[in-house]
């Protein structure tokens, strides 16, 4: 019997969010007849080394942000030669740290929205773009201090001066129109989904995790080829970072000006929520993959770095 460790929660600010992930894929991954183990994890590595000894045959990685989703615990398991769920050390360092990715996505020849990174100090000194603009931890998830500045908000510079996500601020030019995400699956972009916020322009830390904070539309009710150009650029995304196993990648498309309009990467996810309600899960769903299965191609598909 395949024995998997799910490791969860972790110390970063989506740490409970990273236990209902964890939680769900054990009991998915039980139900299917897996030896598991759940290890909720500290930022102690003796106690990790601990939890992980009997070795298990595979780790899942069911952690968010930082420690778990950065290459660190990636690190560990490498170090370890455990095969782990989602992405490698760089893979997962490169898609974390958002400037970083960006570049590396303006390489491959990807859509991006236009930024700037600006000193925390600087950040309250005036605008570093014309409004509207995003304002973006560098090295977060789960939208955590995303905030859009708009004509007319006054209290923004009080704000910028207490700013708590770092030294460093990811300015972005806001993009216009609607909520996109696409769910890759080793080689294979799965569908696109439209993500539509029930309180304001994005998709929030509130839209994403509080009840009635956000609609899912699956598939994406866009113009054919818009949703083709959507599924094109997921993959390439994911190539492009050469992640590998389950991503997810968070598009705009402005479609202001009628269809088919512009799609713009934003970011992509190395370690996408993994409730049966996430957005991949519901994606997968739509194109007749079940929770646990998504789960066990997972567990099938985990490797250490080549």
């Amino acid at each position: 019997m395949t024995r998997v460790a799910v490791l969860m929660g972790g110390w970063s600010v989506e740490r409970e969010v990273s236990l209902v992930s964890g939680r769900e894929c054990a009991r998915a991954l039980r139900e299917l007849g897996y030896m598991v183990t759940e290890i909720d994890v500290m930022r102690d590595l003796a106690a990790l080394a601990r939890s992980l000894d009997p070795r298990p045959d595979v780790v899942f990685n069911a952690l968010h942000g930082k420690g778990g989703e950065d290459g660190t615990v990636q690190g560990v398991l490498e170090f370890f030669g455990i095969p782990y769920t989602h992405s490698g050390v760089t893979s997962s360092a490169i898609a974390m740290h958002k400037p970083s990715a960006k570049a590396v996505f303006a390489a491959a020849g990807l859509p991006v929205a236009e930024s700037k990174l600006v000193a925390r100090d600087a950040l309250a000194a005036g605008d570093a773009m014309p409004r509207p603009f995003v304002v973006k931890p560098v090295d977060e998830g789960s939208s955590v201090g995303v905030r859009v500045v708009r004509d007319g908000d006054n209290d923004w510079s009080a704000e910028a001066r207490e700013w708590k996500f770092g030294e460093e601020v990811l300015v972005e030019r806001y993009i216009p129109g609607r909520e996109i995400t696409v769910a890759v699956m080793g080689e294979r972009a799965l569908g696109a989904l439209e993500i539509r916020p029930t309180g304001g322009l994005i998709y929030d830390y509130d839209a994403k995790y509080l009840p009635g904070g956000s609609v899912h539309v699956v598939p994406a009710p866009i113009h054919p080829h818009a949703y083709r150009s959507a599924l094109d650029i997921g993959l390439r995304a994911h190539r492009a970072l050469r992640c590998r196993g389950v991503s997810r990648s968070d598009l705009r498309y402005d479609d202001t000006e009628g269809e088919p309009g512009r799609m713009v990467l934003l970011e992509l996810n190395t370690q996408p929520g993994m409730t049966p309600t996430s957005l991949v899960p519901d994606i997968a769903r739509s194109v007749g993959i079940e929770f646990r299965e998504l789960v066990r191609w997972m567990v099938e598909n985990a490797a250490c770095d080549p």
